[in-house]
């Protein structure tokens, strides 16, 4: 271990008191919880890409319909601008997410999803993935991240 760093089982007791917060923890308005997600868990809900856009989405807001999501990861996958979204694309979109990675990041607790309404929320896990991917940065998929934040950066500005 090198220089002052506290030990592994002192890390979620220094960085909480620390006061710094991530920006996964500022945009959803979400304390980290005090036990941190292991790591492995982490890397299975951002193992796909279409996990990683679907978390990304997150910071952008933090509830969307399935239908919506598909459109926007449909664009985001195609680099086409939502309108022009084929109902093809979008529904092949709409079934990945719904019989794959919805399911998986639910078991995972990284999102939750009303089957009634197909609306989709941050899980208990969702900061900690963010905060995973905003470590990872671009090393995952550098597109995918320019792309995702550009699209974020964006709309906050408008």
């Amino acid at each position: 271990m090198a220089g002052n760093e506290p030990p592994p089982d002192e890390w979620e007791t220094h960085s909480s008191q620390s006061g710094e917060e991530s920006a996964a923890e500022r945009d959803l308005d979400i304390d980290v919880a005090e036990v941190v997600l292991e790591l492995q868990p982490v890397f299975e809900a951002i193992a796909h890409p279409r996990r990683r856009y679907l978390v990304y989405t997150l910071a952008e807001a933090t509830e969307w319909s399935l239908d919506d999501l598909a459109t926007k990861l449909a664009a985001w996958e195609t680099d086409t601008v939502e309108t022009n979204i084929a109902t093809l694309t979008r529904h092949e979109m709409y079934t990945s997410l719904y019989h794959s990675h919805v399911p998986k990041l639910v078991d995972l607790d990284v999102i939750e999803f009303d089957a009634d309404t197909e609306t989709i929320t941050p899980g208990p896990h969702a900061v900690q993935v963010l905060t995973a991917l905003e470590g990872a940065g671009g090393s995952l998929d550098n597109r995918q991240e320019t792309h995702a934040r550009s699209e974020f950066d964006r709309e906050s500005t408008e």
